[in-house]
């Protein structure tokens, strides 16, 4: 726990001196309802994706559920679990894939960073070629956290879309959740199954070929969410020839505070930002208290916090 605690500290502290860019360029003032009500309903399949009752690889074929009633509108829904995932071999891996009669959908959730094992994955910021898209190259830790999953994760979702080929794919996590669902996302477009991108409070997670493809891709839309003064959207940070990390454009940005309702007026659509602050508690407060299953996951962030102040 101590290697997972000053691995925080290295990744945090290591922008001091980098300074905060404030988000440039508001597309609309406003999302549409229907957008708005999307980017809350799909928060709440990221959020279960920290409930351990989602993740035990011997009860798949449940219902999704969250014990701290942070998604009550996926516990409505008719949803039984194609697959369940956790501790996978060497970055902890953790989610599901589930189907959701009542909105026919197929939706892949994953889970943010939580053992020694995630942080790893986190902190290890070199980047890598890969085939997705001419150019592109994202980050190793992250790649690897989906790749260790990935064939599982895309087994069941063509099994169920053989059997609903009417669903629509939808990936979606917080966090290091966030960064593994951009990887998910880009590798289902490649291999043309279409899906649409849910990130909540994700990293960068690749170079601005990545970026660009995943944000203008015809085979799903991406919808990148991130909380005022989110620190974790802001990392890694970005080195020129070295680590040129970009994020997925737009950016669908909350500008309410930490533990109010969000509504339609508090969501603004960025052109391109780099969300600027240092508030853990801004992380883990986006629709609700997005990471409420795993109280051990609030706890930590807060000691960093604590640790920096």
């Amino acid at each position: 726990m101590v290697f997972a605690r000053s691995a925080a500290l290295l990744a945090l502290g290591g922008l001091g001196g980098l300074g905060w860019a404030a988000p440039v360029e508001v597309r609309d003032d406003t999302v549409s309802l229907d957008i708005f009500n999307r980017l809350s309903f799909f928060e709440q399949y990221a959020a279960a994706a920290y409930c351990k009752s989602n993740s035990d690889s011997n009860s798949t074929g449940t219902k999704v559920t969250c014990e701290e009633q942070n998604c009550g509108s996926v516990e409505a829904a008719n949803t039984s679990t194609l697959i369940e995932f956790a501790h996978s071999t060497e970055t902890d891996a953790t989610g599901f894939a589930t189907t959701d009669m009542t909105n026919e959908l197929i939706v892949i959730a994953f889970r943010g960073s939580k053992s020694i094992d995630n942080w790893k994955a986190n902190l290890d910021f070199q980047m890598e070629d890969v085939t997705f898209c001419s150019g592109c190259r994202t980050h190793s830790g992250f790649l690897e956290s989906w790749n260790e999953v990935q064939d599982g994760v895309i087994k069941a979702v063509q099994a169920a879309q053989a059997e609903h080929p009417d669903f629509m794919v939808v990936i979606t996590g917080h966090s290091l959740g966030g960064a593994m669902a951009t990887i998910g996302a880009a590798a289902l477009r490649n291999i043309d199954i279409p899906v649409d991108l849910y990130t909540y409070g994700a990293p960068k997670s690749g170079n601005d070929e990545w970026a660009t493809f995943l944000s203008g891709t015809d085979k799903g839309e991406s919808f990148r969410v991130v909380h005022k003064d989110d620190i974790v959207p802001t990392l890694p940070p970005s080195v020129p020839f070295l680590m040129p990390y970009a994020h997925v454009q737009p950016e669908y940005y909350i500008t309410s505070g930490n533990k109010v309702d969000v509504t339609r007026q508090d969501v603004q659509v960025l052109a391109d930002g780099d969300n600027g602050g240092g508030d853990i508690a801004a992380h883990l407060w986006y629709f609700n208290r997005i990471s409420a299953c795993d109280a051990l996951f609030d706890l930590k962030a807060k000691r960093m916090v604590e640790d920096l102040s």
